[in-house]
């Protein structure tokens, strides 16, 4: 037994000496598999581990600096100027001031349905413009609400333009709860028509026989308002009272359209009640009608504007209520002057049956320049189709106006009790598609450059118009700030802001969409 014992280990030593001269004929047996991965894991785990503290700690040195020197060197006033280099225009003349973007083709653009914010409103492309707006009783959960800023919460099934050309033509298409609206925007340049042409909207209600009927009778209260922001005075119409079939509402001046009138148009039996506002602002028109309708249902009992005028009205908004179903068309003429068969041939031109008619046209050219520039009714069904029309409307439809000024931020101290110093741009406008009719309605240059990916496919003019716009944004370092929110009624669209936002060097905090309950009786 123990010589036994004895030859096997002097067999296992020397087969163990015999392979270390073999080299490489008899290899030592490997590790288990799963003891070599894990070392090398180690192994790799620490070079890269080294490599990368290293390289973080020189990159996050490098960055603190350059973070330093640009803000330094952006607050560092232009030579002989006095005036910090990231509030310095570009030196050069502005892109907008180019021919090609005067004359014809700037006042082929000057009206437009350039208020992507509310769920419908219309402007010019000017700094201190006339507006127009919509807005409409909703109900929900059994209480009556104002709409009219777009809102998430608002819960409305369905928003947004199901056609639209970029130009003159947009049709909407709107389900709120059981209410249902169709709005059509159409814009024409005809004899006697002043500077941007004449316009007109039609307003059509509908419900389902439901809760709708039970809780409002059956009657629906649409609001259509027109403001001035140079706060010009506006005044009533002389058939206010007396409604018929076509009826002037307002009248105003202006210097860039000249006298202009409101119309309205039905063929229904629709009643009409107004009320008058003097305000610097237009941001808060939702709050003015709200406050006048919660009086007049304390007081009266009674859901209506209380025919009163403010003095020197700057605002005139127009309740027009009837049994739904109804339409209402809202005529604007510019340039309204003496010649009445002029003004009535021209109001006749965009109401009733002619409205309908060339309406028609209008979504029929849309359609046709779709397929001929996308061709999808040769690759997809009809539903894709519809969709691939929603998508180019609602862009075209997003397309918005605004001017102001935008604040820029230097955190000078990066402590909790640090307070920012603050600078102004100079003011500017922007025409510019929004990301978001809901939650961002307002510029954002990352998200432009894929928007005009599908502009230029359809309109290259407008495409060049807005990059343009951009363009002229551009300060003496070639920095664009890339969140532009300006104006009153874009800082109010923004929930984080309280009306107010800044574009900052360092990223902002989170946003939040805030739900207000605009009318509860």
């Amino acid at each position: 037994m123990a010589g036994g014992v004895r030859k096997n280990a002097r067999s296992k030593t020397r087969s163990s000496a015999e392979g270390d001269e073999e080299g490489s004929l008899r290899q030592p047996k490997p590790p288990p598999m799963r003891v070599m991965k894990e070392k090398s894991r180690e192994r790799h785990l620490i070079r890269i581990f080294g490599f990368n503290l290293k390289t973080l700690v020189g990159i996050g040195f490098f960055t603190s600096v350059m973070i330093v020197v640009l803000v330094k060197h952006a607050i560092k006033p232009v030579e002989n100027g006095g005036r910090p280099r990231v509030v310095t225009p570009f030196p050069a003349p502005k892109l907008m001031d180019l021919p090609q973007f005067q004359g014809e083709h700037k006042e082929s653009l000057y009206w437009g349905t350039y208020r992507p914010h509310v769920y419908l409103g219309i402007r010019a492309r000017t700094p201190r413009s006339l507006v127009a707006g919509l807005m409409w009783i909703g109900l929900k959960d059994g209480r009556l609400f104002v709409r009219h800023v777009c809102q998430d919460g608002d819960g409305l099934d369905k928003y947004g333009w199901t056609h639209h050309n970029g130009r003159d033509y947009g049709h909407q298409s709107l389900i709120d709860q059981d209410l249902i609206l169709a709005t059509s925007f159409l814009k024409t340049k005809g004899a006697g028509s002043g500077y941007g042409g004449d316009w007109a909207v039609q307003v059509d209600l509908q419900s389902k026989k439901s809760q709708w009927n039970e809780e409002m009778g059956g009657v629906g209260h649409l609001f259509f308002y027109m403001a001035d922001e140079e706060g010009n005075t506006l005044s009533l119409g002389r058939d206010i009272v007396n409604i018929q079939q076509s009826s002037l509402l307002a009248t105003g001046s202006r210097k860039d359209v000249g006298n202009w009138q409101l119309h309205l148009g039905s063929q229904d039996n629709v009643d009409v009640h107004y009320s008058g506002f003097t305000t610097p602002h237009i941001h808060n028109l939702s709050d003015l009608i709200q406050e006048s309708l919660a009086v007049q249902a304390r007081n009266f009992n009674r859901l209506q504007l209380p025919d009163t005028l403010e003095k020197s009205s700057n605002v005139l908004v127009f309740q027009i209520s009837g049994k739904v179903p109804f339409k209402a068309d809202l005529v604007f003429l510019s340039a309204a002057g003496t010649d009445q068969s002029n003004v009535e041939s021209r109001v006749a031109s965009l109401t009733g049956a002619y409205l309908y008619s060339r309406l028609s046209e209008k979504q029929k050219l849309f359609d046709e320049n779709f397929q001929k520039l996308f061709k999808l009714n040769d690759k997809f069904d009809q539903d894709s189709v519809i969709v691939g029309k929603a998508a180019i409307a609602n862009m075209l439809g997003g397309i918005g106006y605004f001017y102001g000024q935008s604040k820029i931020s230097f955190p000078t101290n990066s402590g909790p009790n640090s307070n920012d110093n603050f600078m102004m741009y100079w003011p500017a406008e922007l025409y510019t598609a929004v990301p978001s009719r809901s939650f961002f309605p307002r510029g954002f240059l990352w998200d432009e450059g894929f928007h005009q990916l599908l502009v230029w496919r359809w309109d290259i003019k407008i495409c060049l118009d807005i990059l343009g716009h951009w363009l002229d944004l551009m300060n003496i370092d070639g920095w664009i700030p890339r969140e532009q929110i300006l104006g009153a009624e874009a800082l109010r669209s923004d929930p984080g802001s309280k009306g107010e936002q800044v574009i900052c060097f360092r990223k902002q905090g989170g946003h939040s969409i805030s739900r207000s309950r605009l009318y509860s009786p």
